[in-house]
């Protein structure tokens, strides 16, 4: 009954919703200009700006059109030899531990040099290579380090990570304070490049960097092992943008990792944690 006396309002109703509905579009459509391509949604750092892609006709690759290529200088090793060796990097790699207490002894700069030469050996997409490596070995500069780090670790703690996370890290007697960070010679922060700059002044895109630096800091880790090193590796949670101005690096820079890097203290010790066996990390078709 009521619908039947108040029909005409509804219908008016309606059709003025729709016509607002139909105005947004259009303004948004508008805003938008041209639709936009399709992108993969997983990595941001392929999308590329309108003024890119109007310019695509007078792009040149980032490396050499004329690039040379060359005999791949490679010794194949026999069987044996290549079994044999896999056995000794696994139990050499096996050995490593992630340590929270380091000795303040010196430790030459050149095997952290040659380290860090080894890490840029990584693939990278497009060959990119888009890392940078900053080695930390001033006090003070450790120092302001520890400050920012451990001001937002304590933060982390208390209101951050949540029950569930601190709960996780209580076995491994882990909390904001960072003696590492000063005591450790060295600190090594591996900071993502999301893009850089040409020589002719154009903008160079980095194509999968995550994946590239992930690749990177895999060998670094093992690099410093075999060097006869011990790491940490962290993330510190909020602390990129106060280190990377700390560190004078630019904005196209992203801190990925902070690692103290050193001898051990005397006496460290460790978590008594084992790894998972070959048939829970292999699958095999």
């Amino acid at each position: 009954m009521f619908f039947e006396l108040y029909w005409q309002y509804f219908v008016a109703g309606l059709l003025l919703w729709a016509t607002v509905k139909f105005g947004f579009c259009v303004r948004n459509s508008l805003k938008q200009g041209k639709p936009s391509k399709s992108r993969p949604s997983n990595d941001t750092e392929l999308r590329e700006s309108d003024s890119d892609d109007a310019t695509h006709e007078s792009l040149s690759p980032a490396l050499p059109k004329d690039l040379k290529h060359i005999p791949l200088n490679f010794t194949k090793l026999p069987a044996n030899i290549s079994l044999e060796r896999s056995k000794e990097f696994y139990e050499l790699m096996n050995k490593r531990r992630t340590v929270r207490h380091f000795s303040k002894e010196f430790v030459p700069k050149e095997i952290v040099e040659n380290i860090i030469r080894t890490a840029g050996t990584a693939p990278s997409g497009a060959h990119t290579e888009p890392w940078t490596y900053v080695v930390v070995s001033d006090l003070t500069t450790k120092q302001k380090i520890r400050e920012i780090i451990e001001e937002q670790e304590e933060l982390n703690y208390m209101k951050r990570m949540g029950k569930v996370w601190t709960t996780d890290l209580l076995p491994l007697k882990t909390n904001w304070i960072k003696e590492y960070l000063t005591d450790a010679p060295y600190l090594l922060l591996v900071f993502k490049q999301t893009s850089s700059v040409k020589p002719d002044g154009a903008k160079k895109l980095h194509y999968y960097s995550d994946q590239s630096v992930s690749i990177a800091a895999g060998i670094l880790l093992a690099a410093i092992h075999y060097a006869g090193l011990v790491s940490l590796t962290s993330t510190p949670l909020n602390c990129g943008p106060a280190l990377r101005a700390l560190l004078h690096r630019p904005e196209t820079e992203k801190l990925s990792l902070l690692l103290p890097v050193g001898y051990p203290a005397e006496g460290a010790l460790i978590p008594d944690l084992s790894r998972k066996g070959l048939n829970e990390i292999m699958v095999e078709f």
